[in-house]
């Protein structure tokens, strides 16, 4: 009798552990860098759909990449969604991303298809949007400050204190303009640009969004941002113009990635083809984000910017997204920008 219940307890033991280890995998960690309210409607959106239980971290680009890279060894992430897609590119050039070619590729834009390819399927495009900036209109008005239309207004002396960036270490924005106004211009002219910009920045943030949310607040005039940023708060009621720069601009990719090593990779998948989906990715508009989606049937706003009116440029996401070139513009950047005093 004393056998038998020795192998009852162990026998349930062993179905409690199964069970437990079966309940501990269907969770997901999602690192998360798109605008806070999005990300939480996708990872509650998975919640409800799934059942999986998702714990998420929200985080710039530049921040995520650097987690990812501090990780590597024991990679704590399974999902990174949103952001730019130039340190997706990067992270799946190092190797901190796992190769995945999602069933639902066939419903999506050549734009997003071309950006998994030119990383082997180590990332995949899941929005669009044109960079530019937008300005408070009452600000502006209440400064007798002249309305800037163009990239090299914002070099002109009197918005000295006036100009929001973030940092290009930190954030995809940021990069992007660095890397646009480089291949705009030329590098020698576009640093020259970068140097003059300085003198008008009040504060280099942490976040990319965060230059056109203070000033929608009214504690800043012009912040540099994508587009769809400025036409959110916009959208919101603030007195945001949003302008796209008469010279041409650049434009993000915003990527995905499985993290390499990732402890719950199968319930990555499964997050990585929901997020494709036409239906989710139309629920974008529940909070007010207007970039335009990776899926071909997923509904776009009436306010998001028409990238095919833009003047674009050919941007090189390959090679601005790789980690030489992204290591060495972002040094030049601390080396001869940064260090200027305003």
């Amino acid at each position: 009798m004393k056998i038998k219940t020795t192998l009852g307890v162990a026998m349930l033991s062993i179905l409690g552990a199964v069970n437990g280890n079966a309940m501990a995998a269907e969770k997901l960690t999602y690192y998360c860098s798109a605008q806070e309210d999005w990300c939480q409607l996708m990872a509650t959106g998975f919640e409800e759909a799934t059942g999986i239980k998702v714990n998420m971290t929200r985080k710039s680009s530049g921040e995520t990449l650097a987690q990812l890279k501090a990780e590597a060894s024991n990679p704590k992430g399974d999902i990174w969604w949103g952001g730019t897609g130039d340190p997706h590119l990067q992270a799946a050039e190092e190797g901190l991303t796992e190769v995945y070619e999602s069933p639902m590729q066939g419903e999506l834009h050549p734009w997003a298809i071309a950006q998994a390819e030119s990383a082997n399927n180590g990332t995949i495009g899941i929005y669009s949007g044109a960079l530019g900036y937008g300005y408070n209109e009452e600000v502006l008005k209440a400064n007798n400050l002249p309305e800037p239309a163009c990239w090299k207004d914002l070099l002109k002396p009197e918005y000295k204190g006036h100009v929001q960036m973030a940092n290009p270490n930190s954030s995809g924005t940021a990069y992007t303009t660095l890397a646009t106004i480089v291949q705009l211009f030329g590098e020698d002219e576009g640093f020259e640009f970068m140097k003059g910009l300085h003198k008008n920045i009040n504060q280099y943030t942490k976040s990319g969004s965060a230059p056109i949310k203070a000033a929608a607040r009214g504690e800043n005039t012009i912040g540099i941002v994508f587009m769809h940023d400025a036409v959110k708060q916009a959208a919101t009621g603030f007195p945001i113009k949003v302008v796209a720069p008469c010279e041409g601009t650049g434009y993000e990719i915003g990527g995905m990635s499985i993290v390499k090593g990732a402890r719950n990779v199968e319930n990555a998948k499964k997050f990585y083809d929901w997020a494709l989906a036409a239906d989710v990715q139309s629920r974008s508009l529940e909070v007010k984000s207007f970039q335009v989606m990776s899926n071909k049937a997923a509904k776009s706003s009436p306010m998001a910017p028409d990238l095919s009116k833009l003047t674009l440029i050919d941007y090189d996401f390959k090679k601005y997204g790789s980690k030489a070139e992204r290591t060495r513009l972002l040094k030049k950047w601390d080396d001869e920008v940064s260090v200027l005093s305003q």
